[in-house]
């Protein structure tokens, strides 16, 4: 294998070359074409490794094609000499890319990036000018999704005095959905002269976001004995409808201690559906937790205090300047960025968090 591997990622390749083969021979296996089941398990993991091992063996070609061109490059025969030259520079070149190819198709991918999402958008301090921006970055979000064709739909929102949001809670549904807005989760900071100020001064405010996977049903259970559920009459706004029938729904998961509330829709049923919806992502996001504490999800992680000093992302608009303090550069044009132009920003924060994940397995591999 190429130098560029490290001698722990090359013990990897081996073995997954290694059980790749022995897949290959436990799918001809009477014990697995007698067992259903089994045989759908065995083509799985054979079909997720294909490409692994195709790129494996590439390699590996192009790497004995380079020796041998670099051999004839120390003979007599000056025509072949310049042949082999330019016989190394293209496989050089070819090796390069194989070798990029297979680090990046060794950083395991997360099970959960294919999901639709809820997103949960809460003002921090500053008041209403926290609300404010809360409903900007609301906004924000629904021109992301409608730049990439997802579905949006609002499951529960609380308004503000000046029609921002104390809180919104939303579910974005489309292909790679996850993969893009998980990052998106923790403290957003902005920096502006809010609409609220009268005298021109700048004012730093917050809100938190939480992005949680989607959770369909079969991926965890959930016990009806464990949940306290309670009808009310909806407040605030509403209408009629709303507010003088037993519409709301609230419920506890008692294990947990988490609580949702939905009273949105004029019906009980729909609104217990969507409650529903929100607390099985949150249970989600807690057993991914369970599972990794490293996990991108961990709703308690991303949404932290919402204090100013928390900061994941600062929205400096005087300076017209986005820093991400995950990356090592700032970007402008902040009302582009506000109007869901976000696929350079979220595309270098995935390939940061690649090479962090690349570079935790080759240290896990030596």
């Amino acid at each position: 294998m190429s130098d560029v591997l490290t001698p722990g990622l090359r013990r990897r390749l081996e073995g997954v070359e290694g059980r790749y083969e022995e897949l290959e021979r436990k799918v001809s296996d009477p014990e697995t074409t007698s067992d259903r089941n089994r045989i759908r398990e065995v083509g799985q993991e054979l079909s997720s490794l294909a490409p692994i091992v195709e790129t494996i063996r590439s390699l590996r070609e192009a790497e004995r094609r380079l020796a041998g061109a670099q051999q004839l490059i120390e003979g007599d025969d000056a025509d072949l000499r310049d042949l082999a030259r330019e016989e190394v520079a293209e496989l050089s070149a070819r090796t390069g890319e194989l070798t990029t190819r297979l680090r990046a198709q060794l950083v395991p991918r997360d099970p959960l990036d294919e999901k639709n999402v809820i997103v949960e958008i809460r003002g921090g301090e500053g008041g209403e000018e926290a609300a404010l921006f809360a409903g900007d970055l609301y906004k924000m979000y629904l021109r992301y999704a409608e730049r990439h064709r997802w579905k949006t739909e609002e499951l529960s929102a609380s308004r503000s005095e000046k029609n921002g949001f104390k809180e919104v809670i939303f579910k974005v549904a489309g292909r790679g959905a996850y993969s893009k807005l998980k990052f998106e989760s923790g403290v957003h900071r902005v920096q502006r002269v809010p609409a609220t100020e009268t005298q021109g001064r700048i004012h730093t405010s917050t809100a938190t976001v939480a992005v949680l996977p989607e959770a369909e049903e079969e991926d965890l259970v959930i016990n009806e004995d464990d949940l306290k559920i309670d009808v009310y009459r909806a407040g605030g706004h509403g209408g009629q409808g709303v507010n003088t029938t037993d519409s709301a729904v609230r419920i506890t998961h008692l294990p947990t201690g988490e609580v949702v509330i939905q009273q949105d829709e004029r019906s009980q049923l729909k609104n217990k559906a969507k409650a529903m919806t929100v607390l099985r992502a949150r249970l989600l996001a807690r057993a991914q937790e369970e599972k990794d504490a490293k996990a991108g999800a961990l709703r308690n992680a991303q949404i932290g205090r919402g204090e100013r000093a928390e900061k994941m992302r600062t929205y400096n608009f005087p300076q017209d300047r986005l820093t991400d303090k995950r990356l090592g550069h700032n970007l402008s044009n902040l009302p582009r960025r506000m109007d869901g132009e976000l696929d350079d920003l979220i595309e270098a924060l995935m390939q940061s968090d690649e090479a962090e994940r690349l570079a935790a397995l080759e240290s896990e591999a030596e």
